[in-house]
C-alpha cells in the first residue's frame, strides 16, 4: 500500500507495527515478520534519521517509539491508522495484534 510512498515494504509494517502497539524492538519485529534483522535496524534507523521515530537503549536493546516532537506526528499517524484499518482482519491478527509480554516473568513462577 505505501511501500512506493516509503520505498520500502519494510517500512510500511514497521509504521503499522507502532500503530498496533506504540513502540517496539527490533528484535520483536524479526520475530512477528520473518524478515532479517539488518533490513529491520536499517529501516528503524532511517525512520528515526527522518524523525518520526525516536529510540532509547534499555539494556542491550534499543526501543523505539513514536516522535511527540515530530511537527506532523498526529497527522502522519492518522493516515497510516486509516491505511491499516483497511487491512483484512486476518493479517492485522497474524502480524499486528499479536499477544506479546511486554515486562518479565516473576522469578521461579512456572510456565
Amino acid at each position: 500500500m505505501f511501500e512506493q510512498l516509503f520505498a520500502s515494504r519494510i517500512v510500511e509494517k514497521i509504521l503499522f507495527y507502532m500503530i498496533a502497539n506504540k513502540k517496539c524492538f527490533a528484535s520483536e519485529l524479526r520475530k512477528c515478520f520473518g524478515i532479517p534483522i539488518f533490513g529491520i535496524q536499517r529501516a528503524l534507523t532511517r525512520l528515526e534519521n527522518q524523525g518520526i521515530l525516536v529510540s532509547i537503549v534499555e539494556g542491550n536493546n534499543r526501543l523505539y517509539y513514536w516522535n511527540p516532537r515530530y511537527p506532523f506526528i498526529e497527522e502522519f499517524k492518522i493516515l497510516i491508522e486509516k491505511a491499516y484499518s483497511s487491512l483484512p482482519e486476518k493479517i492485522k491478527k497474524k502480524y499486528y495484534e499479536q499477544p506479546t509480554r511486554k515486562r518479565p516473568r516473576k522469578k521461579g513462577k512456572p510456565l
